[in-house]
């Protein structure tokens, strides 16, 4: 299958990059999951999420951070 999963639309979400066929973002993902949810829970609140549109977003996530980017962090006071 060779079906985008990650898709970003300026008329959906207002170009947030989401699960394809879904209004669920991969920010909304990712929050979860540092949150502490596992797949199940997404996948029982979330019924049209997959376990492959979560994947694909950890991985969309990792490809967007290969950037060549610095990110500052600042240290806690």
């Amino acid at each position: 299958m060779n079906q985008q999963i990650i898709i970003s639309d300026p008329k959906i979400m207002m170009g947030q990059p989401v699960i394809a066929g879904t209004r669920i973002t991969v920010d909304l993902i990712l929050e979860k999951l540092s949150a502490g949810e596992n797949f199940e829970q997404l996948l029982q609140a979330h019924p049209r999420l997959t376990e492959e549109g979560i994947r694909a977003a950890i991985s969309f996530a990792r490809d967007a951070l290969r950037a060549d980017v610095i990110y500052p962090i600042s240290e806690s006071v």
